[in-house]
């Protein structure tokens, strides 16, 4: 059957998660995390606002100032040349086609232009395979608490709690993944990583999101959205121009294939972008308009 589960944990069990080093940037602090504090130039600052952090992360926590809801799902799928569709259980018709688009680039002998439809099993083997999916949010609740802020002219802490919402949300990915490989998909029940190796993504498995590098086209997150009922379940909305809110969130694609692997489109060909009108049955330009970052 397909499994749609919903999730909410709380800040607190989302905190060990964190992958704090792009929390820095967000305060122009460039430097690898824990390494960054005792830095010689920016160590001062890197351990002011981490400290800061952590006294806000407790108020978050103890006050709810903010709410995390997430789905994940796990599909019956197969991959037809570089379509993965994915199947309703009951009649096994497709219920979603995920048009992949494959590497062009000129590479070493031997070494495969990769499309993410390769990490399914194709239409003719004889074993069933299956995607996943998932949209997780960190951000409900986060409005009242930046108006509060805006009216104490608080641009400080409202900068601070928009970057531990968004660190959050990446830390609600990581922890949810995890659940999947070893209890909701448990194909890895036997997985026992710390965070750093998990930042390090030291697991069997990838989870692309649209508009990242392997899959560029933000118009496959209305597949995941309509898979998972995102909207209708836990509220999280997508904009005209395919952004999530709130904003604090994440959403993708799980992928198991032991081989599975984060890789680069790089820049596609104007073939290629008649091919995906194609397949997706809409005209050319609407096409190159989600495209247009990796055009030729």
């Amino acid at each position: 059957n397909i499994v749609v589960q919903l999730h909410q944990p709380s800040v607190a069990e989302l905190i060990p998660y964190i992958d704090w080093t792009p929390f820095f940037q967000t305060w122009d602090l460039h430097g690898k995390f824990p390494q960054i504090l005792t830095d010689s130039v920016v160590g001062s600052a890197a351990q002011k606002v981490f400290d800061d952090a952590q006294f806000m992360l407790g108020q978050i926590s103890q006050q709810k100032w903010l709410e995390c809801r997430g789905l994940s799902g796990i599909f019956k799928a197969y991959a037809l040349e570089d379509d993965i569709y994915i199947l309703d259980p009951k009649s096994n018709e497709p219920l979603h086609i995920q048009n992949t688009l494959r590497q062009q680039t000129k590479k070493a002998q031997g070494q495969p232009n990769l499309a993410l439809a390769d990490f399914i099993a194709p239409k003719e083997c004889p074993i069933d395979d299956y995607i996943g999916a998932f949209v997780v949010c960190t951000g409900f609740g986060i409005e009242a608490q930046l108006q509060k802020f805006e009216n104490e002219h608080n641009d400080y802490d409202a900068i601070m709690l928009k970057a531990l919402a968004d660190r959050l949300a990446e830390a609600f990915a990581e922890y949810l993944h995890e659940k999947v490989r070893k209890d909701i998909w448990a194909y890895a029940p036997q997985e026992n990583l710390a965070n750093d190796a998990l930042i390090s993504e030291d697991y069997r498995g990838i989870r692309p999101a649209p508009g990242y590098p392997a899959c560029p086209d933000h118009q496959e997150k209305i597949g995941i959205f309509n898979l998972l009922d995102a909207t209708n379940t836990i509220g999280v909305e997508l904009t005209e121009s395919l952004a999530m809110y709130p904003t604090a969130a994440v959403s993708g694609w799980y992928f198991a294939h032991p081989d599975a692997k984060y890789f680069g489109l790089g820049k596609i060909t104007e073939e290629q972008v008649a091919d995906v009108a194609k397949r997706k049955g809409v005209a050319r330009k609407d096409i190159e308009r989600w495209y247009s970052s990796v055009l030729h």
